[in-house]
């Protein structure tokens, strides 16, 4: 669990390592009130992940838990991956990123080129995730876990205390949810004084699913926006703060991605991740329908895509 506190402790500590992105008005009549775009996809390696990795390995610093000669592991192929590779490059220490055997070939390039060492193991991710678990055990190299972890999701709720220093107010922060680091921070930062809709494809409904059961439950995962909402069970972080701040959570289709997404390119020059994209849908398709004056925020969390793709 975390609450306001934790993520005002992130913000000083992660101070000077981040950017701190730039919020924009959308046109006029977009939504029946106000609505504006947080720019996070111009964050360090293209998305919010950085504010949290940047926490987790200082604040493993300061409790003396960090070794210098071995660093961080954590498993995945994709953002989480290349935000704390970067963290621990810019702090000077190694990171070992674990990734599945099946992992494209782009992805392990690019975490090659950030500097870390990169160990392919398994077929699936459950199975490099394990790997990495067991490195951590056995080397005493500090794990940063994608999602589901308090300095993780503090670190990422720096974008919604930001975002209140920015606007002043704000009625709705609109949020993509995967395995819900973000969507927890965010809410964390916000509580009491904005509500938070979480969005999720609808082939890939991990909050909606808890929400639903009273528990995190597994769920199939696909669609175009599975490589950065893919996980199949929303963290127990996420769900706890969802619960306690009363998160709503709405469902879009992948057409309705797609849509926002080349709306984001047309209307703004914005490129983004599909995945990003889906908090714009839910609004751009009325999944989500602003009331008369409300002040509506939209988070854009990352950019790591192929702007070629549709």
């Amino acid at each position: 669990m975390i609450t306001r506190v934790d993520v005002d402790e992130a913000a000083a500590r992660i101070a000077g390592r981040v950017r701190r992105t730039p919020v924009f008005e959308a046109d006029a009549g977009t939504v029946p009130g106000q609505l504006w775009f947080k720019c996070e996809f111009m964050q360090h390696t293209g998305t919010f992940k950085a504010r949290g990795a940047f926490n987790r390995v200082l604040a493993a610093r300061e409790r003396g838990e960090l070794k210098d000669n071995v660093g961080i592991v954590v498993a995945s192929g994709g953002n989480a991956g290349l935000a704390n590779a970067y963290a621990a490059a810019q702090l000077g220490v190694p990171a070992t990123v674990f990734v599945p055997e099946t992992a494209p070939a782009v992805k392990v390039r690019k975490l090659k080129a950030s500097g870390a060492s990169v160990v392919q193991r398994g077929s699936e991710y459950a199975e490099a995730f394990e790997a990495a678990l067991d490195y951590a055990a056995e080397t005493g190299a500090v794990y940063c876990h994608a999602y589901d972890q308090a300095e993780i999701a503090a670190g990422a709720g720096t974008v919604g205390s930001e975002l209140l220093e920015q606007l002043g107010e704000v009625d709705t922060v609109v949020v993509a949810v995967g395995g819900g680091g973000l969507m927890a921070g965010i809410a964390a930062a916000v509580e009491g004084h904005a509500r938070v809709v979480g969005v999720e494809p609808d082939n890939a409904p991990t909050l909606y699913s808890a929400l639903a059961a009273g528990e995190p439950v597994d769920v199939a995962v696909s669609g175009i926006a599975a490589d950065s909402l893919g996980a199949r069970q929303i963290g127990r972080i996420g769900f706890e703060v969802a619960v306690r701040t009363g998160v709503r959570t709405v469902l879009v289709s992948d057409d309705d991605i797609a849509a926002a997404r080349s709306l984001l390119w047309e209307q703004y020059r914005i490129v983004v991740e599909h995945g990003a994209a889906a908090a714009f849908a839910a609004v751009n398709s009325g999944a989500y329908v602003p009331a008369a004056g409300e002040r509506v925020a939209v988070i854009l969390c990352g950019a790591n895509t192929d702007p070629a793709t549709v």
